[in-house]
């Protein structure tokens, strides 16, 4: 059985117009172990400008690094989601962010299957995934990365849709990161959902929705980016900790919430459920 650990998804500074590094520092001041940083391609404006916290796979990866070493926290995973299918787009992303991920210190990689093409059938989209994640796991495979794929879209809103797609390319390198709340939000029930993946999962986004938010939303989305602190809202965090337990490999739970009061209150209540490892 493998040990639980509590980390926090970059977007919980999204709002305060801060760097990465900024970011980091925040992260391990709350109390979190691991980060999960944000990667883009190319060079986008705010993050140049030090106003927000993605960073840029053309920069060195040991920036990450570097940062988290000196804040004292570790890295789970690299977000990087892309929409596989659109391999114009994920195919050499993916690629890139797997060989970033190996020199900035985490073994995971995260993505889901993203928005489709307006002009796709179902079976094309599959086959358009297919070919992604067969370039992105020859990728992944020799350098020892796990490719996460998480449930937050069209196709992967469902038990069956999400292994569907796990099933496209017989990979070691491919897992499932577990989205509470995104399972939550489109009608499933994460704690029925979660057994079925324990054995496949590497990573897990610990996402808690608001009564509000699933009153106004639950079964009318594919996804959220962020939700509320984590013992806030609807999910069963109990219940998600003891199956976790139960998997074979060592979780993190990346909190994904909107603030850094949410995520002071998300580190607490979890660190508090989980213990320490």
């Amino acid at each position: 059985m493998g040990r639980l650990f509590v980390g926090v998804n970059m977007e919980f500074v999204r709002h305060d117009d801060k760097s990465f590094e900024w970011g980091v520092e925040k992260a391990a001041e709350l109390g979190f172990d691991y980060v999960e940083p944000m990667v883009h391609w190319g060079r986008e404006l705010l993050s140049e400008a030090g106003y927000f916290h993605s960073v840029s796979m053309l920069d060195d990866p040991y920036r990450v690094r570097r940062a988290c070493e000196r804040a004292g926290v570790k890295v789970s995973a690299l977000s990087a989601h892309c929409p596989l299918c659109k391999p114009e787009i994920s195919v050499e992303y993916l690629k890139q962010a797997v060989r970033f991920a190996v020199e900035c210190g985490t073994s995971i990689v995260n993505t889901d299957e993203g928005p489709k093409p307006t002009w796709t059938t179902v079976e094309e989209d599959h086959v358009l995934m297919r070919y992604t994640l067969a370039e992105a796991a020859a990728a992944a495979e020799p350098r020892g990365i796990r490719l996460g794929l998480e449930m937050h879209q069209q196709y992967s809103r469902t038990p069956a849709g999400l292994d569907r797609i796990f099933g496209l390319v017989d990979s070691p390198a491919i897992g499932i990161n577990f989205d509470t709340g995104n399972s939550y939000i489109a009608g499933e029930d994460p704690v029925a959902w979660l057994p079925h993946v324990k054995d496949r999962l590497i990573h897990l986004h610990a996402k808690d929705i608001s009564v509000e938010q699933s009153d106004a939303e639950r079964g009318k989305v594919t996804g959220t980016p962020v939700g509320c602190a984590c013992g806030e809202g609807v999910v069963d965090w109990a219940r998600v900790v003891e199956i976790c337990r139960a998997c074979p490999n060592d979780i993190v739970f990346s909190v994904e919430c909107g603030a850094v009061d949410q995520a002071a209150r998300s580190v607490k209540y979890l660190k508090e459920l989980i213990g320490e490892g």
